[in-house]
């Protein structure tokens, strides 16, 4: 089998009157007319791949808001191939830069930018784009990154660091986050989590403000209570600019499900150092997609 293609790309929209505009791409190579795509650079996160191509592309940069959807097919020579679209809100636009790639542009309202596009699959990406409530606040939550192992840790451990694979998430989670342009960083009180959103500190130039809410209580039966709570300092974040919360494991899974009105927390288990984009309109969480 051949190796498979990873890929990533937008629907990047702007208001137009009452409503919104979206940005196609056409692509004399192939005279076709498509989201602004590419392939991944290596181990690239789709994320991070998106805004690069977007940008390439369009020269816009663009804020993710959701992770649309997963589309997949195979190439001409049998070759599979995944791209991931995200939802991204215009922050600055400027010239194309991949010039032989792209040569012309087009800003539509969805209607008209799904009757031009040249692939079914792309027109249900932006089918599920438009129809969505308009975005008015987007949280990212993550576990922290990786501290060893519990046991082994001879302290208090609510001072265990980050160890090097740690280290190597934190620097990941920076370079992604980074990307949402965050305005407040919350870090739950453990060392391990502040340290996690150091390098995206640093990225952003933004302060950690460290909150008791989102740690783990010294009763571990305690802990979906705890979570329950959680939650509801989560929708207070909804207010101000874009937060990053750093959490722990045993919190964060009912603290989505609670968000979600689900009673199993069991879908929302998250690894250390992976975490999720959450999407509200209004009071409705209209999506929770993992980074």
């Amino acid at each position: 089998m051949p190796e498979p293609i990873r890929a990533a790309g937008g629907v990047i929209h702007r208001p137009a009157g009452d409503g919104i505009e979206v940005c196609l791409v056409h692509r004399p190579r192939y005279d076709d007319w498509t989201l602004p795509k590419g392939k991944l650079d290596g181990d690239e996160h789709p994320l991070a791949g998106a805004v690069r191509e977007v940008a390439e592309e369009t020269g816009c940069t663009g804020l993710p808001q959701l992770h649309l959807q997963q589309v997949s097919y195979d190439l001409a020579d049998g070759t599979p191939k995944t791209v991931d679209f995200y939802l991204m809100r215009l922050a600055e636009d400027g010239p194309v830069r991949d010039t032989a790639e792209v040569d012309e542009l087009a800003w539509l309202p969805p209607a008209e930018a799904a009757a031009r596009l040249s692939y079914a699959d792309e027109r249900r990406v932006l089918e599920r784009a438009a129809g969505l409530p308009p975005i008015t606040a987007v949280v990212a939550l993550v576990r922290h990154a990786h501290a060893g192992e519990r046991k082994e840790w001879k302290g208090n451990d609510a001072l265990r660091p980050i160890d090097e694979r740690g280290r190597e998430q934190a620097a990941r989670i920076g370079d992604v986050l980074a990307l949402l342009r965050p305005e407040r960083l919350i870090a739950a009180t453990p060392l391990r989590c502040k340290q996690t959103l150091e390098p995206l500190a640093e990225a952003v130039g933004r302060p950690i403000v460290q909150d008791s809410a989102f740690a783990e209580p010294a009763d571990a039966d305690d802990a979906p209570a705890k979570a329950k709570l959680a939650a509801q300092r989560m929708l207070d974040l909804r207010d101000g600019g874009l937060a990053v919360v750093c959490s722990q494991g045993k919190i964060m899974p009912t603290l989505l499900a609670t968000l979600r009105d689900e009673e199993d927390p069991e879908p929302y288990k998250t690894p250390k150092g992976d975490g999720w984009l959450l999407t509200w309109a209004g009071n409705r969480l209209v999506d929770a997609s993992r980074i």
